[in-house]
């Protein structure tokens, strides 16, 4: 059984694919895709700055808007960061 698919595999004319990466399609994906998180984080800062806004003063929720707002400019810093990043390194490879 063996010696017939050796046999068989080996008589198999099938091409093997060779897709060609094409940077362009990567680079539009990726950047689609970092666009979309940093409106997130862009809307996640303007409802934490509503709620800061709408806490009145209460320590807790004060502290819940300011926690949101920081990680939200943290996430935005590295969304930026990685759209350079990626920009820079598609860019190098054409």
């Amino acid at each position: 059984m063996y010696h017939l698919l050796n046999y068989f595999a080996q008589n198999l004319n099938v091409p093997i694919p060779n897709p060609a990466a094409d940077t362009a399609h990567i680079k539009a994906i990726i950047n689609i895709f970092l666009s979309v998180a940093g409106a997130v984080a862009l809307l996640v800062i303007t409802i934490a700055g509503f709620r800061y806004a709408a806490s009145r003063g209460t320590p807790g929720a004060v502290t819940q808007a300011r926690d949101a707002i920081i990680y939200s400019l943290i996430g935005l810093v590295i969304i930026i960061s990685a759209f350079a990043i990626v920009n820079f390194v598609v860019f190098q490879l054409k």
